[in-house]
């Protein structure tokens, strides 16, 4: 997402989603500065500045910064409560970071057919990817747990697409929320 732009989710996330988004494939090292921040976080507190009109949209985003900042057990938490499409789609991510590829896909066939796939393929390409007109998500977990195995270009090429797929994901929930 070329256009991603923290200031469009309020104050809160923008401080939290500013920077750096590229993220390791497996599950990283949480970003213990931000722990705080992350702990502090309420809905009220997040979106303050809007009306939330789908709270389980809204806690999509909590379950998404959490998961952003590499506090994959949070975002867990959050996103295994959390029974519909985007839920499971934050809660398959987070296993396929965890590096529990088999549950990812269990999370990801729970999905069915979501919104962010047709841009997610799309800007994809883009980047190199070999992604189908329809996004394969049990294909990406495929490639992604490729890709922890061997490093490389690969690794970088499925970064890109896990950062966009982060983007467009927070950004579909977060547009849910508030609309």
């Amino acid at each position: 997402m070329a256009n991603f732009d923290p200031a469009l989710y309020g104050p809160v996330f923008a401080e939290l989603v500013q920077g750096a988004r590229l993220r390791s494939l497996d599950a990283g090292s949480p970003e213990e500065t931000a722990r705080l921040s992350l702990e502090a976080l309420s809905l009220d507190a997040a979106f303050a500045h809007a009306k939330v009109v789908d709270p389980e949209m809204a806690r999509c985003c909590l379950s998404g910064v959490w998961l952003m900042h590499d506090f994959l057990n949070e975002s867990h938490t959050i996103s295994q409560g959390i029974a519909t499409s985007s839920g499971s789609f934050w809660h398959g991510i987070m296993h396929r970071r965890e590096g529990d590829f088999s549950n990812a896909k269990y999370w990801f066939r729970k999905v069915g057919d979501h919104p962010v796939y047709g841009p997610l393929a799309e800007e994809a390409r883009e980047f190199g990817f070999a992604a189908d007109a329809e996004w394969d998500p049990l294909g990406f977990v495929d490639a992604c747990q490729s890709a922890v195995s061997r490093g490389g270009s690969e690794a970088a090429i499925c970064q890109r697409v896990q950062q966009l797929e982060w983007e467009l994901l927070f950004d579909s929930c977060y547009s849910a929320a508030v609309s």
